[in-house]
């Protein structure tokens, strides 16, 4: 019995000393939270501070700009979350990605009679900044990028699709795989593709390759040459570039279809 009675005041003690030590890490953790929390609000308060001081060059600078993005990402501060927010009011990038989205917007429609809505990200880049003048403010394609993901936030089609070591930026509602992306990333190189291409590269059955190359021509995102030498040519507007250098009417895109 007396062995016993020790037995159970031994795992007594053990339980207390594990609550004193659970109490001591919890008020540890809390004071970590505490610390890190005071320094977060420290780092945000330098934020605004170095906001404030550089906001002109944060607006004319595309470069500064990253590097300011990056620095807010940091803290989880977004300075594109609302167009009336402190970041915005002090900064104008509200107002500066809103005009910038009009702005793409207004160049994916002028292009979509001829590319079905796909556009590669330099190619936007270029008419955008041609659009805006030599006096304007900069723009670089991570600017772009950022206006790009508010506009999908709005459901109106827009979405990023990575293509080599770029993107095409896609400007209608269509839905579109993976199978579909694939086929995009195989088309990057020439601006078309063939389905024994297809079948060759990525190992597919016939029935595959060709239900994909279908949809992208209902979509209105390929062009089909069938007098190609050798099999039909299904060619990616957006991604071939003597194409994109010129201006094509509807009556021309319509002679490359059978």
């Amino acid at each position: 019995m007396h062995r016993r009675g020790v037995g159970a005041g031994a795992i007594a003690k053990k339980k207390l000393a594990e609550a004193k030590y659970k109490e001591r890490g919890t008020v540890l953790a809390e004071d970590q939270i505490v610390q890190m929390s005071k320094q977060l609000e420290t780092f945000k308060s330098n934020l605004e501070e170095f906001a404030s001081k550089h906001k002109q060059e944060i607006r004319k600078n595309s470069q500064f700009r990253v590097q300011f993005q990056e620095m807010c990402a940091t803290i989880g501060v977004d300075p594109l979350a609302s167009g009336k927010g402190f970041w915005s009011e002090m900064l104008g990038v509200g107002d500066f990605y809103y005009e910038l989205g009009v702005q793409i917007i207004e160049v994916c429609l002028a292009l979509k009679h001829r590319n079905g809505g796909l556009i590669t990200l330099d190619e936007l880049h270029q008419r955008v900044l041609k659009g805006r003048g030599k006096y304007a403010q900069d723009v670089s394609q991570d600017d772009l990028m950022r206006a790009i993901k508010k506009l999908k936030v709005m459901g109106n089609g827009f979405g990023m699709i990575p293509v080599g070591g770029s993107y095409l930026v896609q400007s209608v509602p269509a839905e579109l795989n993976m199978d579909h992306t694939v086929v995009l990333q195989l088309a990057e190189k020439k601006g078309y593709v063939t389905v024994s291409e297809i079948k060759d590269s990525l190992k597919w059955e016939k029935e595959r390759a060709c239900h994909v190359l279908d949809h992208l021509l209902k979509e209105g995102l390929a062009w089909l040459d069938s007098q190609a030498a050798g099999e039909a040519q299904y060619w990616l507007p957006a991604l071939f570039s003597e194409l994109t250098s010129r201006d094509v009417t509807p009556e021309e895109a319509n002679q490359m279809t059978p």
